[in-house]
């Protein structure tokens, strides 16, 4: 006799622009946005991030009315910022994060996802500044970061979850231990992307054990260990690794969820977890297969 599967009562599943090849507002490799609306939907998926500011519509009537026709409702906005870099760039960075938390807000959503600048070009490669960090950089990032959790919860009623990416200076479970233990619990919360935290090197079931109080939000993404291997060894970029097909369909690859989606349930907080495979840029007619499969194993989960 098989056992039940657990409910996971408290984990909200949703999907991404992401998992549909979109990286970037316009591309011509990308598919439309009203493609992706109706495709998401019909893989079984209630809840979707914005993608890159300005590929979904960014009049709020408009969305609103695109996403309720078809059941879908927004989970959170993504911004992109390189905090580190000090006050010197908080007008710019402002810049960018209030219209895409107007828009957040205004669908309803409460997160704000944060990812860190790339060190390196993630198409060519080309290096932009060191990997590592110095200590007032890292003082400025924390600080700013702080700040911008702050500003955003103030002006808007949002909150940042800040996002460990490949290819940043938020990355190994090292830095992610180091970013949290030097920024205020209060402001600022961690959007835990397994894929990327297992490309990094990662464990997210003992991330989620130590620092449960930090986890707000997920991305639910899995890595091919072999070919993982490889684009380490090559030392690749994060682009060229994706079009390599690093992240892959789950759950062929790692983590595995189940324990994932588990540690998250026993946080006994809500929580979304948002599927996000990165393949940009892919055929058109690939994502919609992996989207309803992957919605499939995720209910097999129990979510």
């Amino acid at each position: 006799m098989t056992s039940p599967v657990p409910s996971l009562n408290r984990i909200r599943v949703g999907s991404a622009p992401d998992s549909w090849g979109v990286w970037f507002p316009d591309d011509p490799r990308q598919v439309p946005w009203r493609r992706f609306l109706d495709e998401v939907a019909d893989a079984g998926y209630e809840w979707i991030e914005l993608g890159p500011y300005g590929y979904l519509p960014s009049d709020p009537a408009v969305l609103a009315e695109e996403t309720a026709r078809r059941g879908l409702r927004v989970s959170a906005g993504t911004v992109f910022t390189g905090l580190h870099h000090g006050p010197a760039v908080w007008e710019k960075t402002w810049a960018h994060v209030a219209d895409i938390a107007e828009l957040t807000r205004a669908m309803g959503a409460e997160h704000l996802v944060v990812i860190p600048s790339f060190w390196r070009d993630d198409k060519t490669g080309r290096v932009l500044e060191d990997s590592v960090l110095t200590p007032a950089q890292w003082r400025d990032l924390t600080a700013q970061t702080e700040r911008l959790g702050r500003e955003v919860r103030e002006r808007y009623g949002l909150r940042i979850v800040v996002h460990p990416h490949a290819d940043t200076h938020i990355d190994s479970e090292e830095n992610v231990g180091r970013f949290l233990d030097a920024t205020d619990s209060g402001l600022v919360s961690l959007c835990l992307d397994t894929g990327h935290y297992a490309y990094c090197g990662g464990d997210s079931v003992k991330l989620i054990e130590t620092y449960g109080e930090r986890i707000g939000y997920l991305h639910l993404k899995q890595v091919d260990p072999e070919i993982l291997a490889g684009v380490v060894a090559e030392q690749l970029p994060f682009g060229p690794a994706v079009g390599r097909g690093v992240m892959c369909e789950p759950p062929s690859g790692v983590p595995a969820l189940e324990p994932v989606l588990a540690a998250a349930q026993a946080l006994d907080v809500e929580l979304f977890a948002i599927v996000e495979q990165d393949m940009y840029p892919c055929p058109p007619d690939k994502p919609f297969p992996i989207a309803r499969r992957t919605r499939r194993f995720l209910r097999s989960c129990g979510a």
